[in-house]
């Protein structure tokens, strides 16, 4: 049974966050808000957890996981970044994109794409889920909420709980998020001096990036 954390929007009770990082920490998979809609995480290196949260989500090693990083600070121990890729993300962080990267040693190749060897990353703009991720104190695994066989992400907490409670370990409610995914793009190609690739148009807003819309 999903344990279910109200949390303050404004004013996160640590009690009760430090609470949901210890069911995190022990393997648990957490619903939790962010900036676009409802996501699924877990620990970074638990690998139980990793295929538990995939197996929810209904995908398999091929979809992109994304870390969830407190900030860019974090960055360079999980992806290899030149100053042109870092100028872009500096501009677009916090906020709901996803940047797909070159992923470093350190990632774990059960969590980044077996083919291409690249990572989903992303600095959310939502203060319950910063505060998590700081009292975590490292970056978590995550994947939007979509059921399996469904296209629209989660976004009630209630809802989410009535449907997942013996999936996951916690369900954190900070009020209603937006229902609409991040916008996903893949900054590779800049490494060869190529230009970045919208892959998925979502909440994040293109112009501030100086990219078009485009659906692949």
């Amino acid at each position: 049974m999903a344990q279910y954390f109200e949390i303050h929007p404004d004013n996160p009770q640590h009690r009760l966050l430090k609470q949901a990082c210890t069911l995190l920490e022990r393997g648990g998979i957490a619903a939790v808000p962010t900036d676009s809609s409802y996501a699924l995480a877990c620990h970074l290196d638990d690998k139980a957890a990793v295929d538990h949260l995939r197996r929810i989500r209904g995908v398999d090693d091929k979809h992109h996981l994304t870390l969830l990083c407190r900030d860019l600070s974090e960055l360079a121990s999980y992806a290899m970044v030149d100053n042109k890729q870092y100028r872009l993300l500096k501009s677009a962080t916090p906020g709901p994109y996803t940047f797909i990267l070159e992923a470093t040693k350190e990632v774990p190749r059960r969590v980044s794409h077996p083919q291409r060897k690249t990572i989903g990353l992303r600095v959310p703009d939502h203060r319950v889920l910063q505060a998590l991720l700081t009292l975590h104190g490292a970056p978590l695994l995550a994947t939007t909420l979509i059921a399996p066989g469904e296209r629209e992400p989660l976004n009630d907490a209630q809802h989410i709980r009535e449907r997942f409670e013996h999936q996951v370990a916690a369900v954190i409610d900070a009020g209603a998020c937006p229902s609409e995914p991040t916008t996903v793009i893949d900054l590779t190609p800049m490494g060869g001096g190529g230009e970045p690739v919208l892959l998925r148009q979502g909440r994040g807003d293109l112009a501030p990036l100086g990219l078009q819309p485009g659906a692949v």
